[in-house]
Parts: structure tokens; sequence; C-alpha cells
């Protein structure tokens, strides 16, 4: 079927629901950003195969909404469709609800009772539907959320994943999992409640140090979480859990369920359960009787990114092997750019190949940006196997990968010139590398949020009316997700990574950028710990310390426009990554890492 085919597929169901409107966001029903194929909804629907963005069809209007890391993306994936795409102007905002609310009354049709907008209630949260209520309220819309019509039409759909369920070692997470469930049912006994239901896959994962491959680059599995005061239950494919393993979890107390048993299981508990608005899907909630509902924060979330001083430590060993990996490929590409011109999609490759060699490598935490020239500016860019840019000696790379290793999470940008660079693109260059700087060097309060702090790493891009059009940092996983809230870098408070203070132990990216539609773009990226700086007269001052370990490319640098401070800044981080790593490598490469670690 092509895209066409499979909207008016879709059209002809919500005629049968006598539907105005069918939404289709990313999402499954625990609200992953990372979705198994079996919840690829929007992707199979559309074609579009970005991360974010939602789908909107009516009877004579199918549209797209995604913010900008994605427009260039959305622009030639849904060429040749009738989808239209709308561009966000902020990201993460409700657009596609207030168009919803101007153009739904002024349809008329045969077949739609005209005010019914038609979810899947299962992937979308509390908080989601409630905000859709209030806006629709105005023109009176309703909210339809029983109809999964994909099903019905997506006829070779794929099947729930079957991938094994295992152990995170207790090497290397560090605290048992009962001591993890412990920290739950302490809160749950200060706030005089029963349950707490854990929807997030990152979050089942932490607490019950287990891990799974249901989802490509994240190592999760399909579950849910209920833990009680006395008993913890996990809802997942028993199937999925070898013997040793189900034992295991029986002595800390764990039951398991099948996955579909959950709602059910819900509606028949006596006593408060405690959920997450943000995280619960509308159908679990309703599955929850009125007098048990007790909505508060996801108690998981905090514990789960201040990162122990054991996972720290686990996470340096993790960027070291990964320092490694990285500088392997930058070698090999130099020595096949003297004698052939290599393709993005083999750069990957590659990488994952040297990562591979590395101790405790699972996989690949994303699939790598490998963006050469003009694919450089496309923030989320994918190459594929066929058709990827030809990588010469000339332009500009971006090169954006992670990897998962069973003792860390990495993800890491650098930018770097194949032949020499231009005066403006050194200078831009230089720009993101001061906003980078002045980030990993900020000093600030107890209580300061990533919207305050997000600005310095901007502030150098604008004085010269450059920007660019993504948030400057997320939180990060210890062998969980590369994307983990709540905390971050961010231009608003739309999302927990601009209103969410920063501690110590929260482990983030700082990932300033500038990008040049169709010529080049430029990021530079390293995951920093937030520690405690100072006890002063006026309080509690933190820092922020770069844990990744890799050269900063100086050929694009104008040292001209860097202070001595910043200069300073370089060397010294230069000097920690040839300290970290030089041990590591054999002698040509030491000699390799030498040249790109001297002192500017």
């Amino acid at each position: 079927m092509t895209v066409n085919q499979k909207i008016t597929a879709l059209r002809q169901e919500m005629q049968k629901q006598k539907l105005a409107a069918y939404i289709v966001p990313s999402s499954d029903p625990h609200q992953s950003e990372y979705v198994a194929a079996h919840w690829q909804s929007r992707a199979w629907l559309s074609g579009f195969t970005g991360s974010a963005g939602t789908l909107i069809v009516t009877l004579d209007h199918a549209g797209l909404w995604t913010d900008s890391r994605y427009f260039i993306q959305a622009e030639e994936e849904l060429k040749g469709s009738e989808i239209v795409l709308h561009r966000q102007q902020v990201p993460h905002a409700p657009e596609h609800i207030n168009w919803l609310v101007s153009h739904l009354p002024n349809l008329s049709t045969e077949w739609s009772e005209g005010n019914k907008v038609g979810i899947d209630g299962s992937l979308f949260t509390v908080n989601q539907v409630r905000q859709m209520a209030r806006a629709f309220q105005a023109k009176d819309l309703q909210i339809a959320g029983e109809f999964d019509l994909i099903s019905t039409i997506w006829q070779d759909r794929p099947p729930l994943p079957k991938s094994p369920i295992y152990e995170h070692e207790l090497k290397f997470a560090g605290r048992s999992r009962s001591e993890k469930i412990q920290i739950v049912q302490d809160e749950l006994k200060k706030a005089d409640v029963a349950y707490h239901l854990i929807t997030t896959l990152d979050d089942v994962a932490w607490v019950l140090n287990l891990r799974g491959s249901d989802i490509e680059f994240n190592p999760l599995f399909v579950a849910f979480c209920i833990i009680g005061q006395e008993a913890t239950y996990l809802f997942t494919d028993h199937e999925k859990i070898n013997t040793s393993l189900k034992n295991k979890l029986n002595e800390a107390g764990v039951i398991l369920k099948a996955y579909e048993q959950i709602h059910e299981h819900l509606s028949q508990l006596d006593g408060k359960i405690w959920y997450d608005r943000s995280g619960i899907n509308i159908q679990l909630f309703n599955a929850i009787q009125d007098q048990h509902r007790f909505e508060s924060f996801n108690i998981c979330r905090k514990a789960k990114a201040i990162k122990t001083p054991h996972e720290v430590q686990h996470i340096c060993n993790a960027m070291r092997k990964d320092g490694v990996a990285l500088l392997r490929l930058f070698r090999w590409l130099e020595a096949e750019l003297d004698k052939r011109s290599v393709s993005e999609y083999e750069l990957a490759q590659q990488l994952a190949s040297f990562r591979s060699q590395q101790e405790h490598y699972v996989g690949e935490s994303f699939a790598a940006i490998a963006g050469y020239r003009g694919n450089g500016a496309i923030v989320h860019y994918r190459p594929k196997k066929e058709g990827s840019a030809m990588i010469k000696k000339e332009g500009i790379l971006l090169l954006d990968s992670g990897g998962q290793y069973l003792d860390g999470t990495t993800d890491i940008t650098r930018t770097v010139p194949l032949s020499e660079p231009t005066a403006e693109q050194k200078r831009n260059y230089t720009l993101v590398l001061k906003g980078h700087i002045a980030l990993d060097q900020a000093i600030f309060p107890k209580g300061t949020t990533g919207v305050q702090l997000d600005t310095l790493a901007r502030m150098y891009l604008w004085q010269d009316g450059l920007n660019y059009g993504h948030g400057t940092g997320h939180g990060v996983g210890y062998f969980l997700n590369v994307h983990e809230p709540p905390q971050g870098f961010a231009t608003g408070p739309t999302t927990s990574r601009g209103t969410t203070a920063l501690e110590p132990g929260m482990f983030s990216s700082n990932e300033p950028g500038f990008y040049k539609t169709n010529e080049y773009g430029i990021r530079i990226e390293n995951l920093v710990i937030c520690r405690k700086a100072k006890e002063t007269d006026f309080g509690t001052f933190y820092k922020l310390e770069a844990l990744t370990l890799f050269p900063i490319d100086k050929q694009l640098i104008d040292a001209q426009i860097m202070t001595v401070k910043e200069k300073q800044w370089l060397n010294t981080y230069h000097q920690k990554v040839w300290d970290e790593l030089s041990p590591l490598l054999e002698k040509e490469e030491q000699a390799w890492l030498k040249t790109k670690c001297a002192p500017l």
C-alpha cells in the first residue's frame, strides 16, 4: 500500500465510526520516545520516520506536525503523498490541537458527526487528554478514546517483541533490586499510599535491574510494574524470562503476571494507587477506581536521574572505551580517504564495529548521525545503506553517535573538516565552541533550571544573529535510554528539560550547534555530570564536569575570537583526554592522539 492508499483506508474506518478526525502520535502505551516496531503506526501510515511527530487525518486533509530537527527529513519523506508538513514553531507545543479546533467546526461531511476526534487511548497520557479536552471545550469537540483503527488496516503489523529479558548484574548496577524497590516503598509509606504504578519502560528496567532488547538502541523490554508495600508485580511476557532469573525475581518478592493483565489487576486493587499523570495512558487511568487514584510524580525518575558514585565510576570507564573506538574510527577514515571515498553508511557501520571490540559493549545507543556536507545540517539525519553520501577529502563531516555498554551509555558529537575550512565555517564553529565552553564552565546556585543555563550555550551565536533549533542538552541514562528525563538544557518551559533544577549526580549532554541548510552542520557534544562546586554565604553552588573523552577539532577554530580562558579550557580538556586515553593505545595511535591534543 502507498501512503495515500493507507490514508484512504483509514478514512474508510473513520467513516464506519463516524469520526471527524483521527490523531496518530509517535508513542506507545509507555510514552517511549523510541518505540518497538509494533507501535510505529505513525511511521507506517505517513512514511515519516523521525522520532517526533503527530499525524492528523480528516476527510479532506492529512497533516504531519514536527519540530525543526526534522523539517528537512520530513519534506523528503512526505514527497509524493497527500500529507502536508506543518512546521511547529515551538517544539512539543500542541499546535496540532489548535489547528483541529480552528478547522474541525468548518468541516461538514456525510459520514462524520462533525465533533468526534478519534484516538487510541493507550497511546495518550492523562495530561494529553486533559489538555485536548480543555482546548476542544470551546468548540464542543468530543474525544473518542476507544479506537485503535490502525490495527484494522495494518495487515502485516509486527507482533509484540519476544527478545529475552536479562539481569543487569549487581557489579554494574551498584544497588540491588530490593534496595531500589525499597526506595519506592519508603515513599509510599510516607504518603500512606498502597501502590505505585510504573508505566515507563526505563523506570521498570531500572528499579528491577533488568534489561532487554525490545526497542532498537534501548536496552528495554515491554512491561508494566506495580510496587506495593508488601509485594511487587511485573507485567510482561513470562516466556522472555529464564528459570534462573524467575527464581531471583521471586526471591526479591516480584510476582510475574501477563502483560495483558495490567488493566484487570489495576481495577481490582484495593487501596490508593500512586501514578504519574504524564506517564499513565488514559486507558490505564480509567481502569483505576476513582477513590483509589493518587496523582503525583514518578518516584523512580528522580532516583534514576541522580547517578551514584558507583555508576559514575563505571560511566568514566565506558567513556575511555568509547574514546578509543572513536580514535580508531577517525584514523581508519583518514587512511581510507587517502585511497577512496567512504559512504556515510559505511562510516556508521565501521564505528559500530570498532565499539563492538570494547569490553561490555551491547550495541549503539542510537543510529549514528554521519552527516557529510549538507547532510550535517539535518539535525537527526540517519544515513541509509542505499543512497547515502560519499565522503571525500573535502568539506565538513558531522558525526553524532553513542554506545550502549553494560557499564554506561555514551553520546558524543564531533565536527571535523576534511579540507581547508572557510573563514565563515571557522567563525561559526568557534562561536559554537565558545558556547559549549561557557555552559561547561558555569557555576550556578542550587535550584537553577535548564532553561536558565541554555542561554549560555547560545549567547555567542546570538551576538552574530545566529541560532540553532534544538535544545542544548538532555539527560542520559546509565545503560538505559540515551535521552533520559527529567533534566536537560532547553529554550523554554514546555518540557521538563527546561523546568527541572539540576542536582549533583545528574548526567546530561552539552551540545550546541549551527546548521546551514544544504551546506554543512556543526555540533560539539560532551556528556557532563553535575557536581557540587562550593558553599558560600549565598548558598550552595553547582558546576558541570565533562566526562566524554575525545579531542575537539582545532583546525576549525578561529583562535582570534577565543579568549585566553577559553584556550586554557581547551588545552586542559585535551590534556585530560591524553592522560585518560593514551595508556590504552598502541604507539601509532598515541602519536595521532598527541597531535590532536597538542596545545592551541
